[in-house]
């Protein structure tokens, strides 16, 4: 099993060094969401909100680097860490645009991008981009098999039913594909991952029974595909204390990818300044490889 540390909400000028730190403790991977904007006037409905309003939880001032961005940063700082969105907003954006950013990224990362990607929920940012908020489902599952044309090298071409490329260059291209991963509990997300995608990510931290039953839906649905055989990566965040006879369990039954964040245990106090609050942040993720990673081999 490999450990992801989710880096949503990390103080931006502590990332470089959170991900240096991971890649010598031995995590696998780095893991980026991805918003736009975060709109004063916000009308769209938070998927997985518990306010009245649906309302997001986080606050209006969070910053959302853009995850290329971050993940070229990140990528020259360290050697062995993957970099996998979670979940990447891909039909916000034109296709081009999309296939241009991500794979000049996997380039620079030399091969250390998983591409996960969603329809997201903010109707905003459809808006101000001027995507087909109503669409997006549709225009993802052609925009997977055209990115991966994009990325092919060379002289490329796609024609779909709603992108259309002619004959192409799009350099530098990425030299091995692109994994593409999708995120979502809807049936159209798990139709679209187990038919279209290299795996699946369910969204936001459940319980471990609950986790179970994704797993369950997950392997079904791969089985009614045909591709219980297939390489397939399965992400989940547990809502749990860390437990390695857990992870062992879902292990067996198929998932490959566990996501962590042992850093936010460590909330800035009175008298802290930015170095200590750092260290201390670096010390727990340094426990929890030692204490998990480690063991779980």
């Amino acid at each position: 099993m490999r450990f992801h540390q989710a880096v949503t909400f990390l103080p931006i000028d502590e990332s470089l060094a959170l991900a240096s730190a991971s890649d010598d403790l031995g995590y696998s991977g780095i893991y980026l969401s991805d918003h736009l904007f975060n709109p004063k006037d916000l009308k769209s409905r938070y998927t997985y909100s518990k306010a009245p309003d649906g309302s997001p939880f986080w606050e209006k001032e969070t910053a959302w680097p853009d995850p290329m961005c971050l993940v070229s940063a990140m990528a020259a700082v360290t050697t062995n860490l993957t970099f996998t969105t979670g979940i990447y907003i891909a039909p916000v954006r034109d296709l081009i645009t999309v296939a241009k950013t991500v794979g000049t990224t996997a380039v620079l990362s030399h091969n250390r991008v998983r591409l996960g990607v969603g329809v997201g929920w903010c109707e905003e940012e459809y808006i101000q981009t001027g995507q087909d908020f109503r669409t997006r489902g549709k225009r993802l599952n052609d925009m997977i098999p055209a990115l991966r044309a994009m990325w092919a090298g060379g002289w490329v071409e796609y024609h779909g039913t709603h992108y259309d490329v002619p004959l192409c260059q799009m350099n530098p291209s990425p030299t091995l594909p692109i994994p593409i991963l999708c995120g979502g509990d809807s049936e159209a997300a798990v139709q679209r991952a187990t038919t279209l995608c290299d795996g699946w990510i369910n969204t936001g931290s459940v319980q471990p029974d609950v986790a179970f039953e994704q797993v369950d839906r997950i392997n079904d649905a791969l089985k009614r595909a045909d591709r219980q055989s297939d390489e397939f990566s399965i992400y989940l965040a547990i809502r749990a204390m860390p437990d390695l006879d857990l992870y062992r369990r879902l292990e067996d039954l198929g998932v490959t990818d566990l996501l962590c964040a042992p850093w936010m245990s460590v909330r800035a106090g009175e008298g802290d300044t930015p170095e200590t609050v750092q260290a201390a942040r670096v010390a727990v993720c340094e426990q929890f490889a030692e204490n998990v990673i480690a063991k779980m081999g």
